[in-house]
């Protein structure tokens, strides 16, 4: 039976891995321009009302920049700096204003999508992202990645890098991962892979599900914790992503939790960072504090 649909794409496949197909609430098209529009007034009002720097350059690209948002009363020492990825940076301070409030600093971090960038090129960008917040902020109290959708999956390959051949080694507390991808082969036979042009190597080089199964990389601290989260409006696919990617952890040595988020799609999981009462900012405080949010396998219990 022949499954492709225009342009020879798994017709299943990329109803799977388009998460506007999956919204609940909202159409496609709605949806997609409410997040972007939340996200634009959430980085108004970030640039407006907090201590930052813009357009920091951390290499010498064009692409190659971070916006730093300061806590309002600065801590003895340097701060807890959560680290978020994103590919369009003037609409994705999402958690800044809530976690700067509480303490935190926040690096929100672009990188040159595709066809501009390659996968390879976006999975150097985080990493030199990271290691520049390192450098200019030696003696901060940890740094906690926090990734997105694609920035998900940016931020679960740094589990796999080799700090050495960048000169030093971030200050890793944790990772929170966001409705991610960590096995990138089905999205070879997806549009999503129209601009990526990825070949199955490619896709397999970059697929942290992959690395962690074919191998096995130990953690450098095994007490630093790894949440894998995911909505519960999200495809079945980004479930079974998720919840594979968890048990590999888990496996390999991790110290791996797993959250289904409930009554959120892909997009109102991160939308709702704007309120400072949003469960998700609970569980980033609760990871940065180092208080256990203490996981529960019905997605209920993390109601608001």
């Amino acid at each position: 039976m022949d499954v492709s649909g225009a342009g020879g794409w798994d017709e299943e496949l990329e109803k799977q891995y388009t998460p506007s197909k999956w919204t609940v609430r909202l159409g496609a098209e709605e949806t997609l321009k409410t997040f972007s529009q939340i996200g634009s007034q959430a980085t108004s009002k970030a640039r407006a009302t907090r201590r930052s720097q813009l357009h920091v350059p951390y290499g010498d690209g064009k692409g190659d920049k971070i916006d730093i948002y300061f806590p309002d009363v600065a801590s003895e020492g340097d701060p807890r700096w959560g680290w978020q990825s994103c590919s369009t940076i003037n609409e994705s301070a999402f958690m800044v204003n809530p976690l700067t409030a509480q303490g935190v600093a926040v690096v929100v971090v672009a990188y040159d999508i595709a066809p501009k960038g390659t996968l390879d090129q976006m999975v150097d960008q985080v990493a030199r992202s990271t290691v520049f917040v390192q450098k200019r902020y030696p003696c901060n109290e940890g740094i906690y990645l926090c990734g997105h959708s694609a920035g998900a999956h940016l931020a679960a390959m740094m589990l796999l890098t080799n700090w050495t051949k960048h000169g030093v080694t971030p200050n890793l507390r944790g990772f929170l991962l966001v409705s991610g991808i960590y096995d990138l082969e089905p999205i070879v036979s997806t549009s999503v892979n129209a601009p990526l042009h990825m070949t199955l190597e490619g896709a397999r080089r970059n697929s942290p599900q992959w690395h962690l199964e074919a191998a096995p990389v130990k953690p450098a601290d095994p007490a630093c914790p790894v949440l894998v989260i995911v909505g519960q409006h999200d495809s079945p696919e980004f479930h079974r992503q998720s919840r594979e990617f968890y048990q590999t952890l888990c496996t390999r040595g991790w110290k791996a939790s797993f959250e289904e988020l409930h009554d959120v799609d892909h997009f109102e999981i991160i939308w709702n960072l704007t309120q400072e009462d949003d469960v998700l900012n609970q569980i980033i405080l609760k990871t940065i504090f180092q208080k256990d949010p203490q996981p529960s396998s019905t997605p209920e219990s993390l109601q608001s």
